[in-house]
């Protein structure tokens, strides 16, 4: 049987079962259910999509592949000024924390995979899940737009999972809405490819009041 080792390669960086603690981190829904802004599946499904449109596919994914594109080059300056960047679009300490948190997570797991250059970033302040995600996608030979691809997939599904508990919803409703939201990913990912330098950047700030709330929250299930 004749199998793509970058393809399997690609599953196991973007799978939930991956030890880096993301069904820890629910990203502001949390606070947003608390607060009574998202109680369906209708509502959560216009959350996730503002979030993809106007956060990640202007942001997060731009980012990734100028990361992508600098490890491949050896860049190190380049990766420490778009880490740093990404780090700095963060509008909450708790999402700041969840990055850097993450992007050690997973340099620690790559260290142990053979990936010798993930250990500067173990403690490293501006680590970054992307950072981190972008060196084992070229040490992997992952194609740029599969690794784009397969980030926002993985940020998808871990959405969806904690909708399923929070809101909540049945498993039916939340692979429906895995689903429909996936088929705007090809679409943000040619964006997000085709974007320059100067038209990165993005805010949502729902996402941002419903962090700042959750850090204040009292009782609550995920650390975002």
């Amino acid at each position: 049987m004749v199998t793509d080792l970058s393809l399997l390669r690609l599953l196991q960086l973007v799978s939930p079962g991956l030890p880096i603690g993301m069904y820890s981190y629910s990203q502001g829904l949390e606070r947003a259910v608390e607060d009574g802004w998202i109680t369906s599946a209708e509502q959560a499904a216009d959350w996730m999509h503002g979030l993809l449109q106007n956060g990640l596919g202007l942001v997060d994914a731009p980012i990734l592949a100028r990361l992508y594109e600098a490890w491949s080059e050896n860049d190190t300056a380049a990766v420490a000024h778009w880490s740093q960047t990404l780090t700095a679009c963060r509008e909450t300490a708790e999402l700041r924390a969840e990055d850097r948190q993450t992007g050690q997570a997973l340099a620690r797991l790559l260290v142990n995979l053979e990936l010798p250059e993930a250990e500067a970033w173990l403690k490293h302040p501006d680590a970054t899940l992307a950072t981190l995600f972008a060196l084992a996608a070229a040490r992997w030979q992952i194609g740029k737009a599969d690794a784009v691809t397969g980030y926002l997939w993985g940020w998808l599904e871990n959405q969806v999972l904690c909708a399923v508990k929070l809101v909540p919803l049945g498993q039916v409703a939340g692979q429906r809405l895995l689903k429909n939201l996936a088929g705007e990913l090809p679409a943000l990912v040619e964006r997000a490819l085709n974007l320059s330098d100067t038209e990165i950047g993005g805010s949502c700030f729902g996402l941002a009041l419903a962090s700042s709330r959750h850090e204040m929250q009292y009782s609550r299930l995920f650390r975002s």
